[in-house]
């Protein structure tokens, strides 16, 4: 992994459970507090300290990049391959471990609790909860590599894992394959009971 999670993105994860719970039960004063709660400015220095080519979590070491006779597009999964993924991977990043949640989701609460969830255009305007669980779909291996789209080669992760990897290889960033160890399984589900 880039960087090892910290102690408060798993409380931002409690948070807005809770919260999700708490709208459902009707008690949508409760479910304010908590995503306020969640909008953590220490879960957003960490997230943002992965992000971007200053970061000091990627360090690239340069490796020769592969010529392809015939380079793919890239495509991103479709909705059908995006739930065979959820169902393979679960709702956690498969580089750092982290619970994480479709943008489908935070879009839905989003528009429900648009003070409280955040969502500009930039990064300071969105909020940091969401930002750091917000779900990606990654390419293990790059296309510039001779990877290609088939989900063999796709995997759920972090925006920071995803935004930090960029379009680097694992070997030019050292990172493990996250192919070889198992999916983290728990009772997180991303909050997708809220749909």
């Amino acid at each position: 992994m880039l960087r090892e999670p910290i102690q408060e993105i798993f409380d931002v994860a409690r948070y807005l459970d809770a919260a999700v719970s708490a709208h459902m039960q009707g008690k949508f004063e409760v479910a304010k507090q908590l995503f306020v709660l969640a909008n953590d400015q220490k879960v957003r220095e960490w997230t943002e300290s992965i992000w971007g080519k200053n970061s000091p979590y990627v360090v690239v070491r340069k490796i020769e990049r592969i010529e392809q006779a015939e380079k793919l597009p890239v495509r991103m999964p479709n909705a059908e391959q995006k739930r065979q993924l959820l169902h393979r991977d679960g709702h956690h990043c498969r580089f750092c471990g982290i619970p994480v949640i479709r943008a489908e989701v935070r879009k839905y609460l989003h528009s429900i609790y648009p003070e409280q969830i955040p969502w500009g255009n930039s990064n300071i305007t969105q909020h940091a909860g969401f930002q750091c669980l917000w779900l990606q779909y990654d390419h293990v291996i790059p296309h510039w590599h001779g990877g290609s789209n088939d989900l063999e080669n796709v995997v759920i992760t972090c925006s920071a894992c995803n935004y930090g990897k960029m379009q680097y290889s694992l070997e030019e960033i050292g990172l493990y394959d996250p192919r070889d160890f198992d999916p983290v399984r728990s009772g997180w589900d991303g909050l997708e009971r809220i749909l």
